[in-house]
């Protein structure tokens, strides 16, 4: 059979039960699967293969942790997909796997259909087994050599039609008006966009940034101030490109060209 290769997953994980069961569990699905149970022969598979994702455990035996090992892969790859498995679900870990260059993560013990769409869901973003849209040129842009964009103003960061400046914790909208943001507003804002391309989990996304001065505790809300942040900084907020929703995940902050 021709055509287009089944995306490559690695599992790495040191419990035996659970390795296999995963690695059992992913190609009943259609994907190709390979498990190791540590740090070296992860190294050494990756030599070999470089997989579309990586199913990282972060307690590992051995000198090294699964952060060290998402840091050395992410600095091999731009591209490959990294879910970490955390234990507990705990905070700490979660953040520092995703500053680690982990794209997702996923709390021990997990449903198997959850780590299946969270696989999809990466896979998507990565292109591995599909193709990246690309994303169009913004207007008076060329797609060749031509004029360049002009340089932002310092501590600013260009959110769909909107800068979003930083130390002033403001929106400068195109008509050069500025448009305040509460603290959670800009916690949420500044959160997506330091990590560009890369979807983020709603839970997280809420437990990072709801210890200001208006705490939320309902599950919907991080939903609520991702539609007000649309209403500012979107040019079509029924239709939004800047912060897009990744079903089954979260969302995404995509820059303005992608």
């Amino acid at each position: 059979m021709t055509g287009t290769a089944m995306p490559a997953v690695l599992v790495v994980e040191d419990d035996p039960f659970q390795r296999q069961t995963v690695e059992q569990y992913l190609a009943m699905q259609g994907l190709r699967v390979a498990a190791v149970g540590d740090g070296a022969a992860f190294r050494a598979a990756v030599e070999a293969t470089m997989p579309d994702v990586v199913l990282l455990d972060v307690g590992l035996p051995g000198g090294e942790d699964g952060f060290a090992l998402a840091r050395w892969l992410r600095g091999r790859s731009a591209r490959v997909g990294i879910i970490m498995l955390t234990a507990a679900g705990d905070l700490v870990d979660r953040v520092v796997g995703l500053e680690s260059g982990a794209d997702d993560y996923i709390p021990k013990p997990f449903e198997p259909r959850e780590l299946l769409a969270r696989v999809k869901a990466v896979l998507r973003r990565s292109g591995g087994g599909a193709a990246v849209p690309a994303v169009a040129p913004g207007p008076g842009v060329a797609e060749t050599a031509g004029p360049q964009r002009p340089a932002l103003p310092p501590d600013c960061v260009a959110v769909g039609a909107a800068l979003l400046h930083v130390t002033r914790r403001v929106l400068i909208l195109p008509d050069g008006s500025e448009a305040p943001l509460t603290p959670s507003e800009f916690a949420l804002l500044h959160l997506l966009v330091r990590h560009p391309n890369r979807p983020l989990q709603r839970d997280w996304l809420l437990e990072a940034t709801s210890e200001g001065e208006e705490p939320e505790a309902f599950d919907r809300s991080i939903d609520l101030r991702i539609m007000r942040l649309r209403r500012k900084v979107e040019r079509n907020p029924s239709r939004p490109e800047a912060i897009r929703t990744v079903r089954g995940v979260g969302y995404m902050f995509v820059p303005p060209g992608g």
